[in-house]
């Protein structure tokens, strides 16, 4: 009975979808450059839907539409959505949905790719088994009033055949025959399908098994150099989940985050604008915060003296509160500046009234 009852709950659409277009993609894409040469339209096609169809998702789906990090002119959103599409990773507006419950939902029953329930639940087997009952989408009404995403949303099947799938193979067949057309359906769009999908899954399953969490331990969420390199920045997770609405994930100088980039340059030629901000004081918190905690517990498992741990611990206990107060105080002591700064202002600003109406009774003298 138990059998027939996971058999049931196997979701064929997406399964049988997932396996061919792997199969597809380790197989046939292999097969296909084994024998003929990729040339440099193949090359440059597969380059350009590879940026546009992962970027499309970290910073479409992901910063854009899930966490708000910043606004967009429709140029931006409508491109996004495009090549959103393409990856076959839903519409934005069910990513939206599931992404929004996994923040909210870390690592308990109602996350959707809950990391407890295994390595493989959660960087596929969420998408292969139905969930019953299927969760509502009640956390994506500012999307609903987007009517590019709601396009989107009924189109998002025919976007992702006909502009993931038949346009590279038609370009294929335009530039260099049936065997261009055959390149571009395996190459371009099966094998990229499948590397950009795998990259988004093991967000999901890698960066909450392995890597650091220099800013929290509230959740699995890990930092991940190796993944930010394969997803345009998106393995900086333990920051993220820390820091969910800024619009950066590698906060460093020397993080590799290409989206971060991309922002940046949106908002320099007018495209993008309101990026969301972590302040480097709170970051800064957050680590310390961290590490102090750390040390607690290595402090803990020395086998020194217990006198010596528990003066360590004072001392570090003592310098964090200090660095904590001095922090607020500094807040504080800027929230005052402006509002004296403002005071000063408004009282300059109505002395030169003052003036000016003084001196507009003021009659010229007769020569």
């Amino acid at each position: 009975m138990s059998q027939r009852i996971a058999f049931d709950r196997v979701d064929w659409v997406n399964t049988v979808f997932l396996f061919f277009i792997s199969a597809v993609a380790v197989i046939g894409a292999p097969i296909y450059l084994w024998h003929f040469d990729m040339g440099w339209f193949m090359g440059s096609l597969f380059a350009f839907y590879i940026i546009a169809t992962g970027l499309s998702i970290t910073l479409g789906y992901h910063r854009l539409f899930s966490h708000l990090s910043f606004k967009a002119k429709w140029p931006v959103r409508l491109a996004t959505l495009v090549f959103g599409a393409c990856a076959f990773e839903n519409s934005a507006l069910s990513w939206v949905s599931d992404h929004r419950r996994h923040h909210k939902h870390t690592d308990h029953d109602d996350d959707p790719y809950d990391i407890s329930k295994g390595f493989l639940w959660a960087h596929m087997g969420w998408i292969l088994f139905k969930v019953s009952p299927v969760p509502p989408l009640d956390n994506v009404a500012d999307l609903r009033k987007d009517r590019l995403v709601m396009w989107q949303d009924r189109w998002d099947k025919l976007l992702a055949v006909g502009v993931g799938i038949l346009l590279p193979t038609v370009l294929g067949f335009v530039t260099g025959g049936w065997i261009g057309a055959l390149g571009g359906l395996l190459v371009v769009g099966a094998l990229r399908v499948f590397l950009v999908q795998q990259c988004t899954f093991f967000i999901n399953s890698l960066c909450h098994t392995v890597g650091r969490q220099p800013y929290s331990t509230k959740c699995s969420a890990r930092d991940s150099t190796m993944m930010a390199f394969l997803t345009f920045g998106e393995g900086y997770h333990n920051f993220h989940h820390e820091f969910q609405h800024d619009y950066r994930n590698g906060v460093k100088g020397w993080s590799f985050d290409p989206t971060k980039w991309s922002i940046w340059v949106l908002e320099r030629c007018g495209l993008a604008s309101n990026l969301r901000r972590v302040p480097a004081s709170r970051i800064l918190l957050a680590e310390m915060a961290e590490a102090r905690r750390k040390a607690d517990v290595q402090l803990a498992g020395l086998e020194a003296s217990e006198t010596v741990c528990e003066r360590a611990r004072e001392a570090i206990h003592e310098i964090m509160e200090q660095l904590t107060k001095n922090y607020h105080d500094l807040e504080r002591a800027m929230s005052e500046k402006v509002e004296m700064s403002k005071k000063v202002m408004s009282d300059w600003q109505r002395e030169t009234r003052e003036l000016m109406a003084r001196l507009s009774h003021v009659q010229p003298q007769a020569a």
